[in-house]
């Protein structure tokens, strides 16, 4: 993968867009003059889990004997799992928000940010591509900032475009991440079935 497709990939499995309204939803509690300094902090916490995920991607497939190919069908399965909620949102929230206080580490962090998707893409991609530490770090750092950004502005951009917008942009990026989630799928079928030859 290019460092702009993987960029791409890595923003819609992040998702700041659909995080909007858990993020207002969290901070409801947290002093106005509060809320972008816990917004970074966040951020920075769940870009922390991302990297500790990518550095450790080969020494954790080895230890639980799992192949690269399990580990990109997995993927597959669980990206398509999220797409689904993001084009079919349901009433039930993914977990819990903690409100009336200031939020650490959760919700917001993990698993809002650093989430099961995002854990297992960096999974992915640090031991599919080895070679290309620096392009994918490069990567994560680069759409965790532009997440941050939009998660730090999230209660402007709620005020200027509305909670329809909102879920029209949510759901066309759950459209382009189904599609992401079965090319990884098949990728994982074709590797998986020529190793049976």
């Amino acid at each position: 993968m290019s460092f702009l497709s993987t960029t791409i990939l890595l923003f819609l499995v992040i998702d700041p867009i659909g995080n909007i309204p858990i993020f207002l939803a969290a901070l409801r509690g947290v002093p106005e003059n509060r809320v972008t300094r816990v917004v970074l902090r966040e951020c920075g916490i769940g870009f922390l889990a991302l990297v500790l995920f990518m550095l450790c991607g080969q020494f954790f497939l080895q230890t639980l004997h799992l192949s690269e190919t399990s580990l990109g069908i997995a993927g597959g399965i669980i990206l398509f799992l999220i797409a689904l909620r993001m084009i079919f949102p349901t009433s039930e929230p993914m977990f819990g928000t903690a409100t009336g206080s200031e939020p650490l580490l959760f919700p917001l962090a993990i698993p809002t940010i650093a989430g099961p998707s995002a854990l297992a893409t960096v999974l992915l991609l640090s031991s599919h591509n080895p070679d290309d530490f620096w392009m994918i770090f490069s990567a994560v750092a680069v759409a965790m900032g532009a997440s941050t950004v939009i998660l730090a502005a999230s209660g402007q951009i709620a005020k200027v475009v509305g909670r329809r917008v909102l879920t029209a942009v949510e759901r066309l990026m759950g459209l382009i991440l189904t599609a992401v989630a079965v090319e990884m799928f098949l990728q994982g079928l074709r590797t998986f079935v020529v190793s049976l030859r």
